[in-house]
Protein backbone atom coordinates (compact mmCIF):
# COMPACT_ATOMS: atom_id res chain seq x y z
CA UNK A 1 0.00 0.00 0.00
CA UNK A 2 1.37 3.43 -0.98
CA UNK A 3 1.69 6.45 1.25
CA UNK A 4 -1.43 8.55 1.62
CA UNK A 5 -2.50 11.19 4.11
CA UNK A 6 -5.12 8.77 5.43
CA UNK A 7 -2.47 6.07 5.96
CA UNK A 8 0.03 8.34 7.70
CA UNK A 9 0.43 9.40 11.34
CA UNK A 10 2.62 12.29 12.47
CA UNK A 11 4.38 11.60 15.79
CA UNK A 12 5.72 14.54 17.79
CA UNK A 13 7.60 14.16 21.07
CA UNK A 14 7.22 17.21 23.27
CA UNK A 15 8.89 18.36 26.48
CA UNK A 16 8.02 21.84 27.71
CA UNK A 17 7.25 22.64 24.06
CA UNK A 18 4.09 24.71 24.55
CA UNK A 19 5.67 27.81 22.98
CA UNK A 20 6.46 26.22 19.62
CA UNK A 21 4.50 23.02 19.00
CA UNK A 22 1.38 24.68 17.56
CA UNK A 23 3.40 26.01 14.62
CA UNK A 24 4.35 22.42 13.86
CA UNK A 25 0.81 21.07 14.27
CA UNK A 26 -0.74 23.84 12.18
CA UNK A 27 1.61 22.99 9.31
CA UNK A 28 0.33 19.39 9.17
CA UNK A 29 -2.63 18.62 6.90
CA UNK A 30 -5.78 17.96 8.94
CA UNK A 31 -6.30 14.68 7.06
CA UNK A 32 -3.20 13.31 8.80
CA UNK A 33 -3.54 11.81 12.27
CA UNK A 34 -1.25 13.29 14.90
CA UNK A 35 0.08 11.68 18.06
CA UNK A 36 1.87 13.91 20.56
CA UNK A 37 3.85 12.10 23.25
CA UNK A 38 4.38 14.58 26.06
CA UNK A 39 7.38 13.82 28.25
CA UNK A 40 6.42 16.47 30.81
CA UNK A 41 3.18 14.68 31.80
CA UNK A 42 1.14 17.89 31.53
CA UNK A 43 -2.59 17.13 31.80
CA UNK A 44 -3.64 20.70 30.93
CA UNK A 45 -1.43 20.62 27.84
CA UNK A 46 -3.07 17.34 26.74
CA UNK A 47 -6.60 18.70 27.26
CA UNK A 48 -5.79 21.91 25.40
CA UNK A 49 -4.29 20.19 22.35
CA UNK A 50 -7.00 17.54 22.03
CA UNK A 51 -9.74 20.17 22.32
CA UNK A 52 -8.17 22.41 19.68
CA UNK A 53 -7.04 19.78 17.15
CA UNK A 54 -9.62 17.09 16.36
CA UNK A 55 -7.09 14.93 14.47
CA UNK A 56 -4.74 14.82 17.47
CA UNK A 57 -4.24 12.42 20.36
CA UNK A 58 -1.88 13.32 23.20
CA UNK A 59 -0.22 10.57 25.24
CA UNK A 60 1.23 11.54 28.60
CA UNK A 61 4.31 9.74 29.85
CA UNK A 62 4.65 9.42 33.60
CA UNK A 63 8.36 10.30 33.34
CA UNK A 64 10.72 11.93 30.86
CA UNK A 65 11.40 9.07 28.42
CA UNK A 66 13.71 10.90 26.03
CA UNK A 67 13.31 11.07 22.27
CA UNK A 68 13.72 7.48 21.14
CA UNK A 69 11.60 5.76 23.78
CA UNK A 70 8.84 8.35 23.43
CA UNK A 71 8.84 7.90 19.64
CA UNK A 72 8.55 4.14 20.17
CA UNK A 73 5.53 4.78 22.39
CA UNK A 74 3.99 6.84 19.61
CA UNK A 75 4.70 4.10 17.06
CA UNK A 76 3.06 1.49 19.31
CA UNK A 77 -0.08 3.61 19.36
CA UNK A 78 -0.11 4.12 15.58
CA UNK A 79 -2.51 2.14 13.39
CA UNK A 80 -1.30 3.44 10.03
CA UNK A 81 1.36 1.92 7.77
CA UNK A 82 3.54 5.03 7.83
CA UNK A 83 4.73 7.41 10.55
CA UNK A 84 6.20 10.88 10.13
CA UNK A 85 8.52 11.54 13.07
CA UNK A 86 8.79 15.27 13.81
CA UNK A 87 10.39 17.48 16.42
CA UNK A 88 8.07 20.20 17.77
CA UNK A 89 10.32 22.92 16.33
CA UNK A 90 9.83 21.69 12.75
CA UNK A 91 7.41 23.42 10.40
CA UNK A 92 6.28 21.73 7.18
CA UNK A 93 5.93 23.73 4.01
CA UNK A 94 2.59 23.62 2.19
CA UNK A 95 3.61 20.80 -0.17
CA UNK A 96 6.02 18.85 2.08
CA UNK A 97 3.88 15.73 2.46
CA UNK A 98 2.50 15.88 -1.10
CA UNK A 99 6.04 15.84 -2.50
CA UNK A 100 6.92 12.81 -0.37
CA UNK A 101 3.79 10.98 -1.53
CA UNK A 102 4.47 11.79 -5.19
CA UNK A 103 8.13 10.75 -4.96
CA UNK A 104 7.36 7.52 -3.12
CA UNK A 105 5.43 6.18 -6.12
CA UNK A 106 8.71 5.83 -8.05
CA UNK A 107 10.68 4.41 -5.12
CA UNK A 108 10.15 0.67 -5.06
CA UNK A 109 11.55 -0.16 -1.64
CA UNK A 110 12.42 2.03 1.32
CA UNK A 111 12.67 1.86 5.08
CA UNK A 112 12.72 5.61 5.63
CA UNK A 113 12.24 8.83 3.68
CA UNK A 114 13.05 12.38 4.72
CA UNK A 115 12.19 15.82 3.43
CA UNK A 116 15.13 18.20 3.11
CA UNK A 117 15.94 21.09 5.42
CA UNK A 118 15.30 24.43 3.75
CA UNK A 119 18.53 25.82 5.22
CA UNK A 120 21.19 24.23 3.01
CA UNK A 121 23.96 25.16 5.44
CA UNK A 122 22.59 22.57 7.86
CA UNK A 123 21.82 19.42 5.85
CA UNK A 124 19.65 16.86 7.62
CA UNK A 125 21.34 13.88 6.02
CA UNK A 126 24.68 12.12 5.64
CA UNK A 127 25.45 11.01 2.09
CA UNK A 128 28.31 8.74 3.01
CA UNK A 129 30.90 7.81 0.37
CA UNK A 130 28.77 5.72 -1.95
CA UNK A 131 25.85 8.07 -2.64
CA UNK A 132 25.46 11.29 -4.62
CA UNK A 133 23.33 14.37 -4.05
CA UNK A 134 20.60 15.21 -6.57
CA UNK A 135 18.83 18.56 -6.42
CA UNK A 136 15.72 17.37 -8.26
CA UNK A 137 15.25 13.63 -7.81
CA UNK A 138 15.10 11.46 -4.66
CA UNK A 139 18.59 10.36 -3.65
CA UNK A 140 19.76 7.61 -1.33
CA UNK A 141 21.75 8.45 1.82
CA UNK A 142 23.50 6.70 4.69
CA UNK A 143 21.47 8.41 7.41
CA UNK A 144 18.97 11.17 8.12
CA UNK A 145 18.37 13.39 11.12
CA UNK A 146 15.59 12.41 13.47
CA UNK A 147 13.75 15.72 13.54
CA UNK A 148 11.90 14.89 10.31
CA UNK A 149 11.76 11.31 9.00
CA UNK A 150 9.02 9.14 7.54
CA UNK A 151 9.18 5.46 8.53
CA UNK A 152 7.68 2.59 6.57
CA UNK A 153 6.13 0.91 9.60
CA UNK A 154 4.43 -1.91 7.74
CA UNK A 155 7.69 -3.03 6.16
CA UNK A 156 9.89 -2.50 9.22
CA UNK A 157 7.56 -4.39 11.56
CA UNK A 158 8.12 -7.47 9.41
CA UNK A 159 11.88 -7.46 10.09
CA UNK A 160 13.26 -9.87 12.66
CA UNK A 161 14.40 -8.26 15.93
CA UNK A 162 13.83 -4.72 14.65
CA UNK A 163 12.66 -2.53 17.51
CA UNK A 164 12.91 0.97 15.99
CA UNK A 165 14.67 3.35 18.40
CA UNK A 166 17.22 2.01 20.91
CA UNK A 167 15.67 2.75 24.30
CA UNK A 168 19.04 2.77 26.03
CA UNK A 169 19.65 6.15 24.37
CA UNK A 170 17.89 9.05 26.08
CA UNK A 171 19.05 11.77 23.70
CA UNK A 172 21.39 12.13 20.70
CA UNK A 173 22.36 9.60 18.04
CA UNK A 174 19.10 7.65 18.37
CA UNK A 175 18.42 8.52 14.72
CA UNK A 176 21.93 7.47 13.66
CA UNK A 177 21.40 4.19 15.46
CA UNK A 178 18.06 3.65 13.73
CA UNK A 179 19.60 4.38 10.32
CA UNK A 180 22.48 2.00 11.06
CA UNK A 181 19.94 -0.71 11.86
CA UNK A 182 18.06 0.04 8.63
CA UNK A 183 21.27 -0.32 6.62
CA UNK A 184 22.12 -3.53 8.48
CA UNK A 185 18.78 -4.89 7.28
CA UNK A 186 19.43 -3.68 3.70
CA UNK A 187 16.69 -1.07 3.95
CA UNK A 188 17.06 2.03 1.78
CA UNK A 189 16.91 5.58 3.10
CA UNK A 190 15.95 8.41 0.75
CA UNK A 191 15.86 12.19 0.84
CA UNK A 192 13.27 14.03 -1.28
CA UNK A 193 14.83 17.37 -2.36
CA UNK A 194 11.50 18.82 -3.52
CA UNK A 195 9.96 18.18 -0.08
CA UNK A 196 11.17 20.87 2.32
CA UNK A 197 10.80 21.65 6.00
CA UNK A 198 11.85 24.57 8.16
CA UNK A 199 13.73 23.56 11.29
CA UNK A 200 13.98 26.23 13.97
CA UNK A 201 16.85 24.31 15.54
CA UNK A 202 17.22 23.87 19.30
CA UNK A 203 13.89 25.60 20.02
CA UNK A 204 11.88 22.55 21.07
CA UNK A 205 12.10 23.35 24.81
CA UNK A 206 10.91 26.58 26.42
CA UNK A 207 13.86 29.05 26.49
CA UNK A 208 13.40 29.70 30.21
CA UNK A 209 14.89 26.24 30.84
CA UNK A 210 17.82 26.88 28.52
CA UNK A 211 20.64 26.52 31.06
CA UNK A 212 19.43 23.26 32.57
CA UNK A 213 18.67 21.82 29.13
CA UNK A 214 22.17 22.75 27.96
CA UNK A 215 23.71 20.88 30.89
CA UNK A 216 21.57 17.85 30.05
CA UNK A 217 22.53 18.03 26.38
CA UNK A 218 26.23 18.01 27.19
CA UNK A 219 25.89 15.02 29.54
CA UNK A 220 23.90 12.97 27.05
CA UNK A 221 25.97 13.95 24.01
CA UNK A 222 29.06 12.42 25.57
CA UNK A 223 27.19 9.41 26.97
CA UNK A 224 25.56 8.64 23.62
CA UNK A 225 28.76 9.04 21.58
CA UNK A 226 30.58 6.44 23.64
CA UNK A 227 27.56 4.10 23.73
CA UNK A 228 27.06 4.33 19.95
CA UNK A 229 30.72 3.66 19.18
CA UNK A 230 30.82 0.78 21.65
CA UNK A 231 27.68 -0.75 20.12
CA UNK A 232 28.98 -0.71 16.55
CA UNK A 233 32.78 -0.80 16.86
CA UNK A 234 33.51 -2.33 20.26
CA UNK A 235 34.50 -1.09 23.70
CA UNK A 236 38.19 -0.47 23.05
CA UNK A 237 37.58 1.50 19.86
CA UNK A 238 35.01 3.63 21.71
CA UNK A 239 37.52 4.20 24.50
CA UNK A 240 40.25 5.18 22.04
CA UNK A 241 37.86 7.42 20.10
CA UNK A 242 36.84 9.26 23.30
CA UNK A 243 40.34 10.14 24.57
CA UNK A 244 40.49 13.50 22.78
CA UNK A 245 36.98 14.38 23.96
CA UNK A 246 37.90 13.49 27.53
CA UNK A 247 41.15 15.50 27.54
CA UNK A 248 39.49 18.50 25.89
CA UNK A 249 36.64 18.52 28.42
CA UNK A 250 39.05 18.05 31.32
CA UNK A 251 41.30 20.95 30.27
CA UNK A 252 38.34 23.27 29.74
CA UNK A 253 36.79 22.21 33.05
CA UNK A 254 39.90 23.25 34.98
CA UNK A 255 40.35 26.42 32.92
CA UNK A 256 36.84 27.62 33.70
CA UNK A 257 37.21 26.48 37.29
CA UNK A 258 40.27 28.64 37.96
CA UNK A 259 38.81 31.59 36.05
CA UNK A 260 35.61 31.39 38.14
CA UNK A 261 33.29 30.95 35.16
CA UNK A 262 30.90 28.72 37.04
CA UNK A 263 28.37 27.84 34.36
CA UNK A 264 31.01 27.06 31.72
CA UNK A 265 32.81 24.93 34.28
CA UNK A 266 29.56 23.09 34.96
CA UNK A 267 29.03 22.37 31.25
CA UNK A 268 32.38 20.59 30.94
CA UNK A 269 31.84 18.82 34.22
CA UNK A 270 28.65 17.41 32.70
CA UNK A 271 30.58 16.31 29.62
CA UNK A 272 33.06 14.46 31.77
CA UNK A 273 30.33 12.85 33.86
CA UNK A 274 28.35 11.76 30.81
CA UNK A 275 31.39 10.15 29.24
CA UNK A 276 32.58 8.47 32.45
CA UNK A 277 29.13 7.05 33.16
CA UNK A 278 28.98 5.60 29.67
CA UNK A 279 32.48 4.12 29.98
CA UNK A 280 31.62 2.26 33.21
CA UNK A 281 28.33 1.02 31.75
CA UNK A 282 25.84 3.15 33.68
CA UNK A 283 22.50 3.89 32.04
CA UNK A 284 21.75 7.33 30.58
CA UNK A 285 20.08 8.34 33.82
CA UNK A 286 20.63 12.11 33.94
CA UNK A 287 17.53 14.29 33.61
CA UNK A 288 17.32 18.11 33.50
CA UNK A 289 16.23 19.67 36.78
CA UNK A 290 13.46 22.05 35.82
CA UNK A 291 11.48 24.33 38.07
CA UNK A 292 8.52 26.43 36.91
Amino acid sequence: MSISKQNLTAIIVSFKSHHVIEQCINSIDQQIKIIVVDNSNDEEFKEYLEAKFLNLKCILSTKNLGMGTANNLGIKNTNTDYALILNPDVVLQSNTVDEIINASVDINEFGAIAPICSNQRYPNYNLGKKYKYNSKLPFEVMSIDGYAMLLNLKKLKQLNNFSFFDENIFLYLENDDLCAMLKKNNEKIFVIPTSKINHLGGKAVDPKYEKQIELSRNWHWMWSKFYFNKKYYGYFFALLFSINNFLSALIKFFFYLVTFRTYKCRIYQMRLLGLLNSIIGNKSYYRPKLED
